[in-house]
């Protein structure tokens, strides 16, 4: 993490007046400038965008930071060469970006957003055939936003709808879906046409996630003035279907830049592979010349990602990850013909490849990194675990050395990713990423439970995998589990045959895991004596030396670390 250190009141004060000021001149801008004209012009094969009369190229970036900031981060987006940025989403807090957006040369294509988008979890299933409450309620929304900015001299147009024809895949299915799709374009269709209404002077796109989407448009959107996609790792085909379609309107580009995590090969870990720093550096210009070699048909694009986050996602597109600039910022300015750098990031040429790596465990990383300008390039290393449980969010990994560096595994089992940081001191960071597999650690000995006969208090015998049989956490197999039931207590024991000595435990837990519980040992099933017992217990895996006896070891939990029930993907007892 990046400290600031604290402004001082006289700094505080000044930077405050400076805002105040520049908010005002930025507020003041649009009462000032005229509302501009955008036209798609020209004729099959021959089109140009102009805006009051001159030819207009969409040199763009998607927009990512809030609107508050507009004001602070627009010049920077000029500064790129950037003409244009794109939204999601237009609504009452629209203003403060196109205001910013005016009072430096640039403008908005400005979003509306349609149910589904990409799929269920970017806004739900809506039933276009029958649903007329929503449709009636986004045409008058959009209407009533599209009346409030139509004057703006940041409106360059509108684009309605964002990937919901593919996205239908994923609420609908056979004819429905057919029927579902063509409803949906009537609707975009319908939109369109009362935007027209209310205003003349901007044209009407609308955004999906492949070209499969545009024989709908073609045939079922007549009213829209051009077309748009979001591509990545197939923007070079885009001209190819453009052609063998037989469409009759021009396109923009409105998200493209390096592979996404849906195209490219996963690793030897089995998840998707991403782009080195330099293979994203090189994609948003190879993305733009794809897509300029359309001359008279491709009007231009918007480059994805002008954001600040560092999550998964931020690290994968983002330009300013933790707002540093990295090498693909650098390269989309280049591309856009903005200002020359005086400095750029480390780059990163080289990162090992990692493999399984005992929970808790360590292991070394070697990195090959340099700086262009000679500067110091200083470290961090950061950990997440999307691949186990969906979480963006990176976090600071335990480390120690300078390259390479030796890092302590997360005691969680799963697929992680590391990512390397190489910072530069002036604002730039280099990113490397790799992913590695956290395993049990090995135990020397003899394995004295595998296989043997095991019963717990309660299993899950419903939901997706299930049963989850008290067996499964005795078969040496970390691809099967047991579950319990969502309660307390619960337990789980293993009968070894006999009575045997043993001194060392290990607990395998799912995500579901104890945060109390007592390892107990038994002669006969019934008499319990307790070798081990925790009330801090964090999941991952459980190594725990003891010295006990007995025919039965139990695990006895009294209290659960989630809102789910006790989950074991092996309980391992030993002699070592």
């Amino acid at each position: 993490m990046t400290r600031v250190r604290p402004l001082t009141p006289l700094a505080v004060l000044a930077t405050l007046l400076v805002t105040v000021a520049a908010t005002l001149t930025v507020a003041a801008t649009p009462a000032r400038a005229a509302p501009s004209v955008v036209r798609v012009s020209g004729s099959q094969g021959a089109w140009q965008l102009t805006v009051d009369g001159s030819p207009y190229t969409v040199k763009g970036l998607t927009w990512g930071p809030p609107v508050g900031e507009a004001v602070a981060r627009m010049p920077d987006v000029r500064a790129m060469g950037v003409n244009t940025v794109r939204t999601w989403g237009t609504d009452g807090t629209t203003r403060p970006l196109l205001d910013a957006a005016a009072a430096n040369g640039v403008k908005v294509i400005n979003g509306f957003w349609l149910q589904p988008g990409g799929g269920p979890g970017s806004g739900g299933c809506v039933d276009y055939l029958t649903d007329t409450t929503y449709k009636q309620n986004t045409l008058t929304e959009f209407v009533r936003w599209v009346n409030e900015y139509e004057a703006h001299p940041g409106v360059l147009m509108w684009n309605v709808g964002n990937e919901s024809i593919l996205g239908m895949q994923n609420c609908f299915g056979g004819s429905q879906l057919e029927d579902q799709r063509v409803a949906y374009v009537r609707h975009v269709n319908e939109i369109a046409r009362a935007i027209h209404a209310a205003d003349p002077n901007h044209p009407v796109t609308s955004t999906d996630a492949w070209t499969g989407a545009w024989p709908y448009l073609e045939a079922h959107a007549p009213d829209l003035d051009l077309y748009a996609v979001n591509s990545y790792g197939a923007v070079c085909d885009v001209r190819r279907d453009w052609e063998a379609g037989g469409y009759t309107k021009p396109y923009i580009l409105t998200e493209g830049g390096p592979r996404g995590e849906w195209e490219v090969p996963d690793d030897a870990n089995g998840v998707p592979r991403e782009p080195t720093d330099v293979e994203k550096r090189d994609g948003y210009p190879a993305a733009w010349n794809c897509l300029m070699s359309h001359g008279g048909v491709a009007l231009g694009g918007t480059l994805f990602h002008y954001g600040t986050e560092q999550d998964f996602g931020g690290v994968w597109f983002n330009l300013l990850p933790g707002n540093e600039r990295r090498l693909s910022y650098y390269s989309v300015a280049r591309t856009y013909g903005g200002a020359a750098p005086a400095n750029t990031p480390p780059v990163i040429s080289a990162m090992s490849d990692l493999g399984d790596v005992p929970a808790g465990g360590t292991f070394t990383v070697d990195v090959a990194a340099s700086d262009p300008d000679g500067d110091p390039v200083s470290y961090a290393l950061m950990v997440n675990s999307k691949y186990i449980d969906n979480a963006g969010a990176l976090v600071p990994a335990s480390f120690t050395g300078g390259d390479p560096f030796t890092v302590t595994a997360p005691d969680r089992l799963g697929v992680w990713k590391l990512y390397v940081y190489a910072r530069d001191g002036r604002g730039n960071v280099g990113i490397e990423s790799r992913s590695f597999r956290v395993v049990p650690p090995s135990v020397p000995g003899t394995k004295l439970s595998q296989d043997k006969p095991t019963t717990a208090s309660s299993y899950q015998a419903q939901g997706d995998g299930a049963p989850f049989l008290p067996t499964l956490a005795t078969d040496a197999s970390l691809a099967t589990r047991w579950a319990s039931d969502w309660s307390d207590p619960q337990w789980i024991q293993v009968d070894l045959g006999s009575v045997q000595s043993f001194d060392h435990v290990q607990l395998v837990w799912e995500a579901a895991y104890g945060r109390a519980y007592e390892i107990q040992s038994s002669d006969d099933g019934a008499s319990w004596r307790t070798v081990y017992a925790t009330t801090t217990g964090n999941g991952g895996v459980d190594a725990v030396d003891v010295a006990g006896s007995g025919r039965y070891v139990r695990v006895h939990a009294t209290q659960r670390g989630t809102g789910w029930g006790y989950s074991l993907f092996e309980l391992g007892v030993y002699r070592r």
